[in-house]
């Protein structure tokens, strides 16, 4: 929907809850005088040259953030994974997170919380029966667990280059036990183009294999050079 038919569904959503009222019985004449205001407003608005102009300029189906991308690289990856946007690009394979895996991220990270690292106590103490892995441990792994660092497969081998950008929006649902198997879904959320690069935004989930739990949700924002 462009900007003309966007106001044009308003002025007809207000149109109707305004009718919807008895003002013809309505007491209260500040009622009245309002409802007179807002049809007065809403035509000055719809017959105002500027909701023309912006009419004309975006046409039926274009894409604003498409209008000053000359290079067409980035206008041939845009239009080809904007078909893509909303579904699954991606389920990588099962990786297993056993306990010398968390250990040696407790070395590195300087994370030594028994919760991680002592299985004896944290079977007799622990809610869950036994260590978990770090919370950012899983967040570390996600570059492999989407195959994204593959020298030889990379994903977006018309880009010259790839720069992480960050996350969005991380959370941690439920835990991962240690000796639990664990795969990504990535699921591309939305593309942004500019003159030499797209902003590629990604949906990843995380799940325990048996489970069906999703144990991370991130948005991964990259940005693709071109």
């Amino acid at each position: 929907m462009d900007v003309f038919e966007y106001i044009k569904e308003k002025e007809r959503s207000l149109r109707s809850r305004i009718n919807s009222l008895d003002l013809k019985n309505a007491s209260d004449a500040h009622l009245r005088q309002l409802s007179y205001f807002i049809s007065h407003s809403l035509n000055n608005t719809l017959n105002n040259s500027w909701v023309s102009r912006i009419h004309l300029f975006f046409e039926p189906g274009s894409d604003p953030d498409v209008q000053s991308v000359k290079n067409p690289k980035v206008l041939d990856f845009y239009r080809d994974w904007q078909t893509r946007i909303g579904q699954e690009v991606f389920l990588g394979d099962w990786m297993l997170v056993d306990q010398s895996r968390i250990d040696r991220f407790a070395d590195v990270t300087g994370d030594r919380q028994w919760i991680h690292t002592d299985p004896e106590r944290a079977r007799n103490e622990s809610p869950f029966g036994g260590t978990i892995a770090h919370g950012f441990l899983i967040l570390s792994l996600l570059p492999e667990l989407t195959d994204t660092v593959n020298p030889e497969r990379p994903p977006y081998p018309e880009a010259r280059m790839v720069v992480n950008c960050g996350l969005d929006q991380v959370r941690f649902p439920h835990p991962v036990k240690a000796s639990s198997r664990i795969r990504a879904r990535t699921t591309l959320k939305s593309l942004t183009p500019a003159k030499r690069s797209v902003e590629m935004v990604n949906r990843i989930e995380v799940e325990v294999e048996g489970s069906g739990r999703v144990v991370c949700v991130a948005d991964s924002v990259l940005k693709l050079y071109f």
